[in-house]
């Protein structure tokens, strides 16, 4: 390592320093607020069909799911192949489909690619018609799956659960909704998803406002003309300002620029923005690829980006060209850990070139290049967001890290200057690590009237990030102390495999109450932090982000912790459980046991 090198690093490591004490903010995740009250706008669907009704059910089922997106489906899926048919789904939005029934805003596509990405591929002969998926497509791909696996039968949409409490005299969970539905079931699976509720910053004085306002999750194309497909005709005289500079954004200002009079991006840090190789896909290659393909491309796509450089590397996309090496292991040394951070810097500093390259006013660039380490956020593919801000209607407006203090009636305020927008657009994502009832939107009641909230009052107590003591046949599709990926979806597979397997064996051995025992879910915590102990300081050293539940510091965060190895890792983890019979560390109660 030349000095040179150990100079260019060093100076990045104290401007990360610099810029990550910027952004540290007392409040945590509690600087997003609840979509109620006076927020309650923003949590309104602007999808469904809004005087539908239908009649109340009553029923027992084998199992209820809550969500109908990605994991919800790939629950009910898994269920059928297992034989279990007696289920319901209940789902907030009027279609299947999740965040993708949410996100329909311009530009949305998907950033993992499409082959490993949609479900069911082979199952269901699609054909994505190109590597990176627009929403869309997505979307129809969702509506396809609950044709192809008659989901819709099960589904009751545009329905939220109000209560959901276990009944230890019935061995049933005793479900209430907001279509006044009672349903009894043997088995309650949390599928809520991972990005299905709206993220909204609570910036003083957004209620002020008098201009229209929305979350990119609720996108109003009354007020912007066009659709997902077609120019926003509505914004051709309008001042639109946008709040938020991650993956949505990133998606959203090229199609604002196009088409709005000018643009605000209100940044308060920078995003990563790499290459994106998007292309038709070929389809002589897809219709050769062997059964079995998919889940093996999306092991092996896994792999590439947690280090483990398979060979061959089956995808070759922007992914793999920035996480091939997985810097965030534990070395012996100083000069190794300096070697890694080195190769951390210099991944980076292609990044901020490329900010360069692409931007013409250097003063501009330099405010949208990104300072911190490769594994810190998301990474954004995109060509057109960063020449967005050459044209002379885009305004890039740098916080310096604090975000944007205030909304005025008129708009945004930032170091005491007021932004007036027709518009103000808010690309603030998803809640990720916020407590799992507050995603939920109820406190389900456990054993003995204790609701999950007191259970979990100082974090999650789980076995494998899917089971909790108190709360018989309770199961979440969660990634707190479960597991992550950049492919969700491959998360999502794992999980809900898993899932299914509970409930159908539980039926079948005629178990009528399954839950861990409150040592094992303490051994699991002890093996998290014990492996992520091994994985070094990384995170630490991050700009805030849903990664690291933006830097809060509390026990509740440190219980949320993720399987510290790959997808792959963790699945291993459970199928080695399930070949042990799925005893190991819970209570089953069969049914002639009660008699």
């Amino acid at each position: 390592m030349t000095d040179d090198a150990v100079n260019a690093l060093r100076a990045a490591q104290e401007r990360y320093a610099t810029e990550r004490a910027k952004r540290i903010r007392p409040d945590g995740l509690d600087q997003y607020v609840l979509l109620d009250g006076q927020h309650e706008q923003f949590d309104r669907d602007p999808y469904a069909d809004p005087d539908f009704a239908r009649e109340s059910i009553v029923e027992d089922t084998d199992a209820v799911i809550l969500g109908g997106g990605f994991s919800g489906m790939l629950t009910a899926v898994e269920l059928g192949r297992r034989g279990v048919e007696s289920y319901r789904m209940i789902e907030k939005g009027g279609d299947f489909g999740g965040t993708w029934y949410w996100n329909r805003y311009p530009g949305c596509r998907c950033d993992v690619e499409s082959y490993i990405y949609m479900p069911f591929l082979e199952e269901t002969g699609y054909m994505p018609t190109e590597k990176y998926a627009t929403a869309p497509e997505i979307f129809e791909h969702c509506q396809r799956i609950g044709t192809h696996f008659g989901l819709y039968e099960h589904a009751l949409f545009q329905t939220e659960i109000e209560t959901a409490a276990w009944s230890d005299d019935e061995h049933r969970w005793l479900i209430t909704t907001t279509r006044g539905d009672q349903l009894r079931a043997r088995f309650f699976v949390a599928a809520g998803g991972l990005l299905h509720k709206a993220k909204l910053p609570g910036i003083p004085g957004v209620g002020s406002y008098t201009g229209r306002t929305f979350h990119t999750a609720r996108w109003d194309y009354a007020f912007t003309g066009g659709s997902p497909t077609e120019p926003m005709t509505e914004l051709a005289d309008k001042r639109v300002g946008i709040v938020g500079t991650g993956a949505t954004a990133v998606q959203l200002v090229p199609q604002l620029a196009r088409d709005a009079a000018e643009v605000f991006v209100f940044q308060r840090t920078p995003a990563t923005v790499a290459v994106r190789r998007n292309g038709p896909t070929d389809e002589q290659w897809f219709r050769s690829l062997q059964s079995g393909w998919q889940t093996e491309r999306m092991r092996n796509f896994t792999a590439a980006v947690s280090g483990e450089q398979p060979s061959p590397c089956l995808v070759d996309d922007g992914w793999i060209d920035l996480m091939w090496d997985n810097l965030q292991q534990r070395v012996d040394s100083p000069e190794e850990q300096k070697e890694l951070d080195l190769l951390d810097f210099e991944v980076m500093q292609r990044l901020r070139d490329r900010v360069d390259a692409m931007v013409d006013d250097p003063a501009t660039a330099e405010k949208l290049k990104p300072w911190y380490g490769k594994h810190c956020k998301r990474v954004c593919f995109h060509d057109e967001y960063l020449p967005a801000f050459n044209e002379p209607n885009v305004h890039l407006v740098d916080t310096d890290g604090a975000g944007v203090a205030e909304v005025g009636t008129g708009g945004p305020i930032v170091d005491g200057s007021v932004y007036d927008v027709d518009l103000l657009i808010f690309a603030s994502g998803f809640e990720v690590t916020t407590p799992v009832v507050r995603r939920l939107g109820f406190d389900p009641v456990g054993r003995g009237g204790v609701t999950l909230s007191e259970r979990w009052a100082d974090g999650a107590h789980t076995l494998h990030g899917n089971q909790t003591a108190g709360f018989p046949n309770l199961l979440f599709v969660a990634i707190a102390q479960a597991s992550s990926s950049s492919n969700f979806v491959h998360f999502i597979t794992e999980a809900t495999a898993h899932v299914a397997w509970i409930v159908a064996s539980s039926l079948e051995d005629d178990v009528v109450a399954i839950e861990p025992e409150p040592e094992a879910e303490d051994e699991w915590l002890q093996f998290l932090w014990r492996k992520a102990a091994e994985g070094g300081d990384y995170m630490a050293t991050c700009t805030p982000s849903y990664f690291n539940g933006e830097q809060g510091m509390s026990e509740q965060l440190a219980r949320s912790v993720v399987y510290p190895g790959n997808v792959s890792g963790y699945a291993d983890h459970l199928a080695r459980w399930r070949a042990e019979g799925g005893t190991t560390g819970v209570r089953r109660l069969h049914a002639s046991q009660e008699e």
